[in-house]
């Protein structure tokens, strides 16, 4: 049913008799072959979708199914955060309050309630050890990618399912090339389904006109539109490795804070690049990606000096190879009294980029969390101008140029 454009879904429905056009209205027709359980003997589904394929929604009609018929009565839904676990799972627009029946939501317990008796408890991934204590027959773990301590939280997740003669999981996600992921898919009773974002034809045609005009066949496409675990670019100057294995919870106290940005050529529509990293001694640590498309210039100087005030740097680093003193302006306008560095692009893209690769490598840069999309630009980036721009990784590479360029080991002085 849902296979159909829309003029002929309608077209059909109208020919129907009205129980015939509810029964087909059901979720069991409109979904895609990807949205539905997968046969056979499974203890993990995992869903791998494009943006806008239709995971939420599957994870909620699941759910909401196997309560109806009584088979899931202890349920986990566990988001990236507790907020996305409400905001996405729950109370969105695919979540299960739009799609099941009857429910008493109880935001200050984090638990949803049927008439029927059956539970649902959010939490969040980002707290592994909040899991102790909890049994479950179900799990819904959404975005499975975006988990800050995947491997870790999903391990805790896997020792709570312990209830019922046949409990199971669902882990919805669109696919990051990540050590977490690529185990999963290796696990023995773990099966794969798979929709793209062109696949839902619910979604505006120009939504899929303007993510296919910008993303294309390049690797960022693949992945984030059509579901595919995408390995690095070959000849990347950054590899998920070097990430991973200098990966930090926490950052230290720091010496030096700085925010950078990329700003967008344009004025309206393009992503602008805004990192947050600081110095502690002789390593460097990124702490948030504020980066953003669709704003004005009033807008992204905001989310800049947004960033400034949060984390309390000591100084903006703006690129003004687009604008000028235009952006000097805005940024001012934003905040007159935070320090701002206008930087010129006097070398290549990939000339900039190849020091604070070398860093990585060495284990010196140190990303105090998970910053996925930021990440993904890093290790696609060959220096080829296939694709979007990296505005993400333009304003990672000028923040830890602010933080390390001119800082040289002191010599050190042996007694012969």
């Amino acid at each position: 049913m849902n296979a159909l454009p829309p003029s002929e879904r309608r077209e059909l429905l109208a020919s129907l008799e009205p129980d015939e056009a509810a029964l087909l209205l059901g979720w069991p027709y409109q979904a895609q072959a990807g949205q539905l359980p997968p046969g056979g003997d499974w203890r993990v589904w995992l869903f791998l979708g494009g943006r806008g394929a239709g995971k939420t929604r599957a994870g909620a009609e699941w759910i909401a199914g196997g309560v109806a018929r009584g088979g899931m009565r202890r349920i986990g839904l566990i988001g990236a955060t507790m907020r996305d676990a409400r905001a996405v799972m729950v109370e969105g627009e695919s979540g299960l309050l739009n799609v099941a029946e009857g429910l008493d939501f109880q935001p200050s317990n984090g638990r949803l309630l049927w008439g029927c008796g059956a539970v649902a408890t959010l939490l969040s991934a980002e707290e592994p050890d909040s899991f102790r204590g909890h049994q479950f027959d179900t799990i819904w773990g959404d975005e499975f990618a975006k988990w800050r301590e995947a491997q870790a939280a999903l391990d805790m997740a896997q020792m709570t399912l312990r209830l019922g003669g046949d409990p199971r999981m669902l882990l919805t996600t669109t696919p990051r090339n990540m050590p977490a992921l690529k185990a999963l898919l290796e696990m023995p009773g773990v099966a794969v389904t798979r929709a793209r974002t062109a696949d839902n034809h619910a979604l505006p045609p120009d939504f899929h006109l303007a993510m296919q005009a910008r993303y294309g066949a390049s690797a960022l496409g693949r992945q984030e539109l059509d579901g595919e675990l995408v390995d690095d670019t070959p000849g990347a100057l950054w590899r998920r490795e070097w990430i991973e294995a200098a990966r930090v919870r926490e950052a230290p106290a720091l010496e030096h804070v700085v925010v950078a940005v990329d700003p967008p050529a344009g004025s309206h529509g393009d992503e602008c690049g805004i990192v947050v990293a600081g110095r502690c001694g002789g390593d460097g640590y990124v702490l948030a990606d504020y980066s953003q498309g669709g704003l004005s210039p009033a807008g992204w100087a905001a989310r800049v000096m947004q960033a400034f005030a949060d984390f309390e740097a000591d100084i903006v680093v703006a690129e003004a190879n687009q604008g000028g003193e235009m952006v000097r302006s805005v940024l001012r306008q934003a905040d007159a009294g935070a320090p701002v560095k206008l930087v010129h692009a006097s070398r290549g893209k990939i000339t900039r980029a190849q020091a604070p690769a070398a860093l990585y490598e060495a284990g010196r840069v140190h990303h105090a969390g998970l910053f996925a999309a930021l990440e993904d630009q890093m290790c696609h980036y060959d220096g080829s101008r296939a694709g979007a721009s990296p505005d993400r990784m333009d304003a990672l590479v000028w923040a830890l140029a602010e933080l390390f360029e001119g800082r040289r080991a002191k010599p050190r002085i042996r007694k012969l």
